[in-house]
């Protein structure tokens, strides 16, 4: 079976997303949709820098909702970060699935139930309505946060705690966008506190849903979720790849979630961002880690190298679920709910060389 996909938006993550469903068989792209109007009609194979595909992209979004196809891959920026209006992703998703359309998306809702049951029986009416599937994935929330220490409690006698640490260096992170605007790096502490609170809720949702699944899928009853941060201003003007960070501007976030029953921190997840590798040197250092106290203990550390490209791994965890969200029965399916995503069609073998044989004299 072919399924046919419709890429919304043309960042870093959807251009990947773009390349690589342009490899796969079993995947056509029947439409692209861009917020600008610059990119709305150039060829989406070109946008990806790959070459012509024939497919359009287009800014109108009533042309993506008529249009003929099995799922969206939504990558876009998320809204409750960026534009004017908060919810509009939860609008966009609403919509399409009413069409008729999967959507998984990468901005978020993973686990939609930590936001209330108002909008998680949203997103199941428009399921409903369309007969289709609702998923959201990433890498983390959405893969290292959640689903490996999840796999790793296969092994367990009795778990006492989760520790997940995040330790990240954004020295040579190119994205102003991301680490300025989304992230808030560079702020004031004015400016970054002006923003705290639409940033903060986007931010402790993707790591609620986190704690929360973990919690689910190991049947523990929370009596709730702690957030604790702390942010560190840089001593003087730092230099990154996403441009100068300015003395006694945001430099550093030390970020802390935690599911806390019968008053102990049972599943933690707590982020150590660094905008350069000079910032708050007595924080944590070292790698990502998953730390599982018990019996037996265990610990799976990952270094800054773990990964060759995360906005690709990201991307290829929503391409690798189209095939097992398409075929899902409808409404929201979390990775609880779905079969063990796996790259099915990406291994590419290479034929050996035919060696000849040297003629006997």
């Amino acid at each position: 079976m072919t399924y046919k996909i419709i890429q919304w938006s043309s960042g870093n993550v959807g251009r990947h997303a773009v390349r690589a469903v342009a490899e796969r068989p079993d995947l056509k792209l029947v439409g692209m949709y861009v917020f600008s109007d610059a990119k709305a009609g150039q060829d989406a194979g070109e946008i990806a820098g790959i070459g012509k595909l024939g497919v359009k992209a287009t800014n109108d979004v009533e042309k993506i909702v008529a249009m003929d196809a099995d799922v969206v891959l939504h990558t876009s920026l998320p809204s409750l970060v960026y534009g004017a209006d908060p919810m509009a992703d939860i609008d966009t998703f609403c919509r399409l699935l009413a069409s008729g359309k999967n959507v998984i998306t990468t901005v978020g809702y993973m686990y939609p139930k930590v936001y209330g049951s108002k909008l998680n029986k949203r997103l199941e009416e428009a399921c409903r309505k369309g007969g289709s599937t609702f998923h959201s994935t990433g890498l983390n929330p959405g893969w290292l946060g959640d689903l490996l220490p999840i796999t790793m409690t296969a092994l367990s006698k009795r778990v006492d705690q989760i520790h997940v640490r995040e330790i990240s260096n954004f020295q040579y992170y190119p994205s102003p966008e991301i680490m300025f605007n989304m992230m808030g790096f560079s702020k004031t502490p004015a400016r970054f506190k002006q923003d705290a609170e639409r940033y903060s809720f986007w931010l402790s949702g993707l790591f609620r849903e986190n704690v929360q699944m973990i919690a689910d899928a190991l049947g523990v009853k929370l009596d709730g979720i702690t957030a604790t941060s702390v942010r560190e201003l840089a001593k003087a003007d730092l230099e990154t790849a996403s441009g100068v960070v300015k003395k006694g501007t945001v430099a550093g976030q030390h970020w802390k979630w935690a599911g806390v029953a019968n008053g102990a921190e049972v599943i933690v997840h707590e982020t150590v961002w660094r905008i350069h590798e000079s910032v708050a040197p007595e924080w944590p250092t070292g790698d990502h880690s998953v730390t599982i106290e018990g019996e037996p203990r265990m610990q799976v550390n990952f270094d800054a190298r773990w990964i060759g490209d995360g906005l690709q791994g990201t991307a290829m965890h929503a391409v690798n679920a189209i095939p097992y969200v398409c075929d899902a029965p409808s409404g929201v399916k979390t990775f609880l709910d779905l079969p063990w995503i796996i790259g099915k069609g990406t291994v590419h073998v290479q034929k050996k060389k035919a060696v000849k044989k040297k003629k006997k004299k």
